[in-house]
């Protein structure tokens, strides 16, 4: 569905001015962030036991990651004792330091496996539910909102929360263990070495904090951008014919450009900020790390000549200074990868923003509660003095008035944008009205369940909907159970059986998506078909034989004459030729109604039906 409106996007930029415009937006990040990571945690744990077991997995993996730099340096110390070296010390601690390293490796791959089933689970439970979201929502929802871009919310962004959650918590868990357990070993061998990351630990986290609520809108907006690109794109490709008959071409391709333009300079942006993350985390961590080897290097000497005692807490040996040095670069690398690693987050958490936006959208309101279920549906339908308009500043309709009785057909005909599709919107509850009230065998339609109001209306449509599958699926769709001879009499009726025949399979041919393998007018045939299968009491048509020629059309008119026995039928048409039989023809201008009667009646009278008439077949 394609409406060429723009979806909202996400908020991106600042708030009004003020002396600290920045403040309230940092706080309004800070409070979505951990919003965000509140309800991913809430995934998380519906799978509890998988994540416990991960968590079992990092910490063996890690635990045994950190015994190897101990294992190094007491075999450095072997080489370097006092006498020669110690073979048999070096060789049991190296052995020891590989056991530890390959046991280590072997946890880690069934971590990342198990993790990446883990966030399989979480996206497939999230794409579950965003989808069903989706089938809850409002018709107005699809109204406002670009079609691709609700496509980019299912498939990119839940891919990147996909990614996230596969690799990034992974490294992020495992670098707190790291980060922890290689302080505890840094504090065994020497307390004084440990005083150089009391410096260079706050610049870390502050500039890592800094960046992130600069970088964090960035990737909000990046989002926004390809999913409007998405929207865009989508537009144009199902309006390809139109863009080629008109020679379009190359305007569309420039429009296209800018738009691909944009979304590149944010995606630029964006990565190019949280590029500048990571290096500057690495220069920082260097930096300690050789501020730690030359005051490392500066107690081994002293503590090798005697200054320091072998009791103090500055005595080191080389063992100790390797080991130290070797803990620093576990202690510093977890924080440099946590900072590769945080634009990814940030693009994880603007993803699930906009697919939590979804979520949190309001469903189609609930049936009221003491609605009641339509149940043997005669098909009297009143329309009483309704006023409509989709937002508060446009009216649609104006005190409008319609009364038919069972088995009545009402044509609506009117000029582009009178409001005859609103009408049919109200009849279907896709929308309520602002004043006034349907009625439907007496019963005010607020008070009577959606599922029993619309399952009481057959709509065949302008927009012809077909899905992949059989021309039989497609045809029986309209009646749960429907046997292959129902489907075939209903083809029949809508004079489209002679065409499946002729088909390589016939009634199991297989139609690709919307049918595109078929002529237009032949899946509006199959539509039609899938109606006649319905038991409905109310049928809906909407330019229902727009799509067919005009001899087709003569012949499917006696065949949708017999499908309009008994039934109350609302037809909007332009082709006045398929509603002269019409009991009544409303005539709308402006949202109100301006003439209503029969064909011949309006015709008599000369008015604006009789003027639109006649420009048709003068």
């Amino acid at each position: 569905m394609s409406n060429g409106f723009g979806g909202p996007g996400g908020p991106g930029g600042r708030g009004p001015g003020g002396r600290n415009p920045g403040a309230p937006n940092e706080k309004l990040d800070a409070q979505r962030t951990k919003s965000v990571m509140l309800r991913l945690s809430k995934y998380i744990l519906q799978h509890w036991f998988l994540f416990l077991i991960a968590i079992c997995l990092t910490l063996l993996s890690n635990q045994l990651a950190l015994l190897g730099p101990g294992y190094s340096g007491d075999a450095l110390d072997a080489i370097a004792a006092e006498g020669g070296v110690q073979f048999d010390i070096v060789w049991e601690n190296v052995r020891k330091m590989l056991i530890c390293y390959i046991l280590s490796a072997v946890l880690s791959y069934g971590l990342t496996q198990l993790m990446m089933r883990l966030s399989q689970k979480i996206v497939y439970t999230m794409r579950k539910q965003l989808f069903e979201k989706l089938s809850s929502l409002p018709v107005s929802y699809f109204d406002t909102h670009a079609t691709g871009d609700i496509i980019s919310r299912i498939s990119y962004d839940i891919d990147t929360v996909n990614a996230s959650l596969s690799h990034d918590l992974v490294q992020v868990m495992t670098s707190i263990y790291t980060v922890v357990g290689s302080l505890v070993f840094m504090w065994r061998i020497s307390r004084p070495l440990i005083l150089v990351f009391v410096i260079t630990v706050p610049i870390s986290i502050w500039y890592a904090k800094f960046r992130s609520t600069k970088i964090r809108p960035l990737f909000r907006t990046r989002s926004r951008k390809l999913g409007e690109l998405n929207g865009y794109a989508e537009e144009m490709l199902s309006g390809c014919r139109t863009i080629q008959a008109y020679g379009r071409e190359d305007e569309i391709d420039h429009r296209f450009d800018a738009r691909n333009g944009e979304t590149m300079d944010a995606y630029y942006n964006a990565e190019y900020y949280g590029a500048t993350l990571g290096p500057m985390m690495m220069f920082i961590n260097n930096v300690s790390i050789s501020l730690i080897a030359m005051f490392g290097g500066i107690l081994y000497l002293y503590s090798q000549n005697g200054t320091v005692a072998a009791t103090s807490i500055f005595f080191i040996s080389l063992g100790g200074v390797a080991k130290f040095v070797q803990y620093s670069r576990k202690f510093a690398g977890p924080i440099n990868e946590f900072a590769n690693i945080m634009h990814e987050f940030q693009s994880a958490f603007s993803a699930a923003e906009r697919v939590f936006r979804i979520l949190d959208e309001e469903p189609e309101p609930a049936d009221a509660p003491d609605a009641i279920t339509l149940t043997d549906v005669k098909g009297q339908v009143d329309i009483d003095n309704i006023t409509f308009g989709y937002t508060e500043k446009k009216t649609i309709l104006h005190d409008v008035t319609v009364h038919a009785q069972p088995g009545k057909t009402i044509a609506i005909v009117g000029p582009t944008g009178a409001g005859k599709t609103t009408i049919i919107n109200l009849l279907m509850r896709f929308y309520d009205v602002n004043d006034g009230a349907i009625y439907v065998d007496g019963e005010e339609i607020r008070q009577v369940t959606r599922d029993s109001l619309r399952g009481a209306y057959t709509m065949v449509l302008q927009d012809t909907w077909l899905f992949h599958g059989t021309i039989f699926d497609n045809i029986a769709y309209g009646r749960e159970g429907a046997t292959r001879e129902e489907v075939i009499a209903a083809a029949k009726a809508a004079r489209i059986h002679s065409y499946i025949e002729h088909l390589p399979n016939g009634y199991d041919t297989i139609l690709s998506d919307d049918g595109v393998n078929i002529s237009k007018g032949q899946r509006q045939l199959i539509t039609i078909a899938r109606a006649m299968l319905s038991n409905s009491s109310m049928l809906i048509l909407d330019e229902a034989t727009s799509n067919v020629d005009s001899r087709t059309e003569i012949q499917i008119q006696k065949a949708m004459d017999k499908l309009m026995e008994g039934r109350t039928c609302f037809i909007i048409a332009h082709r006045l030729s398929t509603i002269k039989n019409a009991d009544t023809i409303l005539v709308l201008q402006n949202g109100a109604i301006s003439e209503q009667g029969t064909h011949d009646e309006l015709l008599a009278k000369g008015g604006f039906y009789a003027t639109l008439y006649n420009s048709q077949f003068s």
